[in-house]
């Protein structure tokens, strides 16, 4: 099993950015999906961004020009750059994780176990 901590999160203005970064500890050998979600008060977990253990991605419509993936193998290390960020992306937003073998990443909650805490994420304008 692997712990995930996220990290990163803050207040910007409006059109500002921020990266967020999720290290994963403990046994991560293996083949592990990981995802970053974000939350709003009195919504759902929404999948933003995927990433397969060979690297391809999936990035939602929503902000696919805004939010990219990418990690640190190195350093099992996952992150999210946040480019011109809107006060409508404010949210707490996860990093999550998934042992498993799809054919393609899953942007989806109910598909991943291991969470972390979250990492608060407040624009304003």
């Amino acid at each position: 099993q692997i712990l995930l901590e996220e990290s990163g999160g803050g207040s910007v203005q409006a059109g500002g950015s921020l990266r967020l970064a999720c290290v994963a500890s403990g046994y991560t050998t293996g083949h592990y999906y990981y995802a970053w979600f974000r939350q709003q008060p009195g919504n759902e977990r929404e999948g933003v961004a995927a990433m397969a253990p060979d690297g391809t991605t999936a990035v939602a419509d929503s902000v696919k020009d805004r939010f990219t993936i990418f990690k640190d193998t190195t350093q099992n290390t996952l992150y999210l750059q946040l480019n011109d960020l809107q006060p409508e992306y404010t949210a707490l937003y996860f990093c999550a994780s998934a042992l498993a073998w799809w054919l393609r990443p899953k942007l989806s909650a109910s598909d991943y176990r291991l969470w972390g805490q979250g990492t608060q994420v407040t624009v304003s304008s």
